[in-house]
C-alpha cells in the first residue's frame, strides 16, 4: 500500500510541474484591515479549508499519512488554508527544552502544503489539557497537582462540566500559577510559542497562529454560559493571550495573531474579552450546537444558535476592530447541518476551516471517523475513502481573493449558479487598480464546465478553470460576477 500511495504521491506533483500555471496565492506576508485579512498587495483574502490536527504521539499529521496527494486533493477542492495543529508537549517535552527534530516535521507539512497553493494557521491545540484528564495537549509537567480533587473519567466533553480536577487546570492556567522553576505557566506557554515564531516567520505559507484552542473557564464556567458571558474569568483570558502575543511580536512583528473566546462562545454565550492590543489580530471562532453533539443529526432548534454565533461574531469583530473567521464547525457526517454552516458564513462573508480532513479523534463530539473527509489518511484520498456527499457541500464557490472589499456571495448547489460582488476599493481606501480578483470553481461542482457573466470587469483566466480570474474594468466601481454550471446535456459528446 506504501509503495502504491508513494507512486500516486509522484504522479501527483509531476502533474502539478507540468500542469499550466495556477493562478496566484495571496502575496505574503498576511495582514489584517478592519474585518477582513489582506494580502501584501492589500487584497481581501477569504479561506475556506480544513483542520489537520494529530492528537496522538507523536503529534505530526506526516506520522499519520498526510502527504503530497493529501495536499493536491486538498487544493483540487478549492481549500486555500489548513489550521495545522502543533502539540505543545511535543514543542517542549522538558521545561525549557524544545524538540525541534518534531518542527522540522511541522515545517514539512507547511512547505508541502504551500507548494499546491494552501496556507498554514499553526494551532496550538488542547483540548482538556492534558491526557491524565483525557485530554491532550499540554505536558505531563506543565499539570498542576490535583490536591485531592476528583478526577472522574467521563470523556469528551463532560469532563469540562464534571470533573473538579480539570477546572483546577485551567484555574491555575488563568492565574499563571508558578509551576517548574518558579515560573509562570503562561510564561512558559508563551516561552513556546515564542520559539514556534522565530522557527516559522519565514517560513512560505504561514498564515499566522492561533494561541490555543478552546480555552475553558475553568471553575468559573456556569457564570460563563450566561447569554452576557463572564467579565472577570474573560479579562483572565485576555491577559493571557496578550502575553503570548507580546512574546510572539519579539521574534514576528507581522504575522497575524489569531485568538479564540472561551469554548462557551461556541454556542452560549457572547464574549467580553478587551480588544486583543495587536495591529493583526484575527478573532478565531467555532460554532456547534449542543443538541446536534448529543445526536449528530441537525436539528432545527440549532439554526437560531449557529446565526446567533456568527452575529456575536461580527459583532465582537467590529468592536475589537479584529478580522474573524470561522475556525472550527462539522464533527458530523450530517450534510444538512455542513450545509446550514456554510451557506450562513457565506452569508456573513466569513472565511471558515471544517473539521476534521480525517477522523480517529480522541477528543471530539464524534467517534470514529464520524467527522472525516478523508476515512485513512495512510491510503490515498480517493474512491470509497473519501465522502463525497461531505465534499458535494464543502467544495463550493467562494471568492478566494478580492481586489477590492466584497459586497456579497451565494452558491446555489442545486441550480449551480454562482454569485459574487466587490467594490474596486481596497479595505485601505486605495484603488484596486489592474490588480486580479480570484474566485474558486472546484470541478466537482462543474463538472461539465460553466459559463461566465462579468458586469464591471474581464475574465483573464481561461476558458473552465479552476480559478476564474477577473480584473475590474478602469472605470468600474464595483465588478459583478455570476457563474452558471453547464448542464452535462449542453456538453456534445
Amino acid at each position: 500500500m506504501q509503495a502504491v500511495r508513494a507512486g500516486i504521491g509522484l504522479i501527483l506533483i509531476l502533474a502539478a510541474v507540468f500542469a499550466a500555471p495556477a493562478a496566484a496565492t495571496p502575496e505574503l506576508p498576511l495582514s489584517t484591515q478592519g474585518r477582513w485579512i489582506v494580502d501584501a498587495g492589500g487584497r481581501v483574502v477569504i479561506v475556506h479549508g480544513q483542520n489537520r490536527v494529530a492528537k496522538t504521539p507523536p503529534y505530526a499529521p506526516d506520522a499519520d499519512g498526510f502527504a503530497e496527494d493529501d495536499a493536491a486533493f486538498l487544493a483540487a477542492e478549492g481549500d486555500t488554508m489548513v489550521r495545522l495543529g502543533v502539540i505543545w508537549t511535543a514543542v517542549e517535552p522538558r521545561p525549557g527544552v524544545y524538540d525541534d527534530a518534531y518542527l522540522d516535521r511541522i515545517e514539512g507539512t507547511v512547505r508541502m502544503l504551500a507548494r499546491h497553493g494552501i496556507l498554514s494557521l499553526l494551532d496550538f491545540h488542547q483540548d482538556m489539557v492534558n491526557e491524565k484528564f483525557e485530554g491532550q495537549g499540554f505536558p505531563d509537567w506543565a499539570v498542576f497537582p490535583t490536591r485531592g480533587l476528583p478526577n472522574p473519567k467521563l470523556g469528551f466533553p463532560t469532563n469540562y462540566l464534571l470533573n473538579p480536577a480539570l477546572d483546577l487546570q485551567y484555574d491555575r492556567l488563568l492565574a499563571n500559577a508558578k509551576g517548574p522553576g518558579g515560573v509562570g505557566i503562561q510564561d512558559r506557554y508563551a516561552d513556546a510559542w515564542r520559539h514556534v515564531a522565530a522557527r516559522f516567520k519565514d517560513v512560505p505559507g504561514v498564515a499566522g497562529y492561533d494561541l490555543i484552542n478552546e480555552p475553558w473557564p475553568g471553575s468559573a464556567w456556569p457564570t460563563c454560559i450566561a447569554p452576557s458571558g463572564c467579565s472577570k474569568p474573560d479579562r483572565q483570558l485576555h491577559a493571557f493571550q496578550a502575553r503570548v502575543a507580546a512574546r510572539i511580536r519579539t521574534v514576528d512583528t507581522q504575522s497575524p495573531i489569531w485568538f479564540e473566546p472561551f469554548s462557551t462562545f461556541n454556542a452560549y454565550a457572547t464574549t467580553r474579552m478587551p480588544a486583543l492590543p495587536d495591529a493583526n489580530a484575527v478573532f478565531s471562532f467555532h460554532t456547534y450546537c449542543p443538541i446536534e453533539g448529543l445526536t449528530l443529526t441537525s436539528s432545527p432548534l440549532c439554526v437560531p444558535s449557529d446565526q446567533t454565533v456568527l452575529r456575536r461574531a461580527e459583532a465582537y469583530a467590529k468592536r475589537s476592530g479584529s478580522s474573524l473567521v470561522l475556525t472550527e464547525f462539522g464533527a458530523t457526517d450530517d450534510v444538512k447541518t455542513l450545509e446550514r454552516v456554510v451557506s450562513l458564513a457565506d452569508k456573513a462573508m466569513v472565511g471558515w476551516q471544517h473539521w476534521a480532513f480525517t477522523g480517529g479523534d480522541p477528543t471530539t463530539q464524534a467517534s470514529g471517523d464520524t467527522q472525516a473527509v478523508v476515512i485513512d489518511d495512510h491510503a490515498p484520498p480517493t474512491d470509497a475513502n473519501v465522502k463525497t456527499r461531505k465534499l458535494d457541500v464543502l467544495s463550493r464557490p467562494y471568492p478566494r481573493l478580492v481586489a477590492g472589499t466584497p459586497t456579497g456571495w451565494s452558491w446555489d448547489r442545486r441550480s449551480g449558479v454562482f454569485s459574487s460582488s466587490w467594490t474596486t476599493t481596497l479595505p485601505s481606501g486605495a484603488a484596486a487598480g489592474s490588480a486580479e480578483s480570484e474566485v474558486a470553481l472546484p470541478a466537482r461542482q462543474f463538472p461539465a464546465g460553466y459559463a461566465v457573466s462579468v458586469t464591471g470587469g474581464a475574465v483573464r483566466s481561461a476558458p473552465g478553470a479552476d480559478v476564474l480570474r477577473v480584473v475590474a474594468d478602469p472605470d468600474a466601481d464595483a465588478v459583478r460576477v455570476r457563474v452558471t454550471r453547464t448542464p452535462p446535456s449542453a456538453v456534445a459528446p
